[in-house]
């Protein structure tokens, strides 16, 4: 796998990880805090984003 090869890859998957928190986000009010950190935790976010993004909103990156 060549340079571009892992950057298009990385680039996917930044944009799912995105998605997936978006999800979670959206779902906070009506099943919690647990329940969406647990849905981001078997999608496979990384522990520290999942963390930030559902404990620490003012940290969260803008969306475009």
């Amino acid at each position: 796998m060549n340079s571009v090869d892992l950057h298009r890859q990385q680039v996917r998957s930044d944009h799912r990880t995105r998605d997936i928190v978006n999800q979670a986000i959206a779902a906070l009010p009506e099943v919690g805090l647990r329940r969406a950190a647990e849905f981001l935790f078997a999608m496979g976010v990384p522990h520290p984003i999942a963390m930030r993004t559902l404990v620490y909103p003012a940290q969260r990156r803008p969306s475009p």
